[in-house]
């Protein structure tokens, strides 16, 4: 495999562990500025840009006293398809999310795909597409607002 295409796939491999970080850190204004480019499309109607993206996280997920939502999102099954002549990539993954708190035991509380688009700007990769399908869920109510809100 070539080293260009290598390092393509590094990068693009780097921008989805990033993200992951990034949630887990409670990092909001961090996504805005990774998913800046970017069309997030979940549950709710499709959110564009790095303000608008962030603003839907903060509103979304629920943030404890050290500043995380004590998630950890794990990123697995991944493949990727770089088209390195017209600077374009692919990507699919599974995710599982993670959560624990002190009065919460470690468990999974959702499960899902990810379907990701990259492409390269100015010899960089960014995200311009992330599509979320969580397909199992558990208990969530300590996790997203909306569910919280329900109980």
């Amino acid at each position: 495999m070539p080293a260009d295409l290598i390092s393509s796939y590094r990068a693009v491999e780097n921008l989805l562990a990033r993200y992951a970080e990034l949630v887990d850190d409670g990092d909001f204004a961090g996504l805005g500025l990774l998913l800046a480019d970017a069309t997030f499309v979940g549950s709710g109607p499709p959110v564009s840009g790095g303000e608008a993206i962030e603003k839907m996280f903060k509103d979304t997920l629920i943030v404890y006293a050290d500043g995380t939502p004590r998630t950890q999102h794990v990123t697995s099954n991944v493949a990727i398809e770089v088209e390195e002549q017209t600077g374009t990539a692919v990507a699919r993954s599974y995710v599982t999310v993670l959560q624990a708190l002190p009065d919460l035991p470690l468990q999974p509380v959702a499960a899902g795909r990810y379907r990701d688009r990259f492409e390269r700007r100015g010899g960089q990769w960014r995200f311009t597409e992330r599509r979320v399908d969580i397909r199992l869920v558990g208990e969530v109510s300590r996790h997203l607002r909306q569910a919280a809100a329900r109980q």
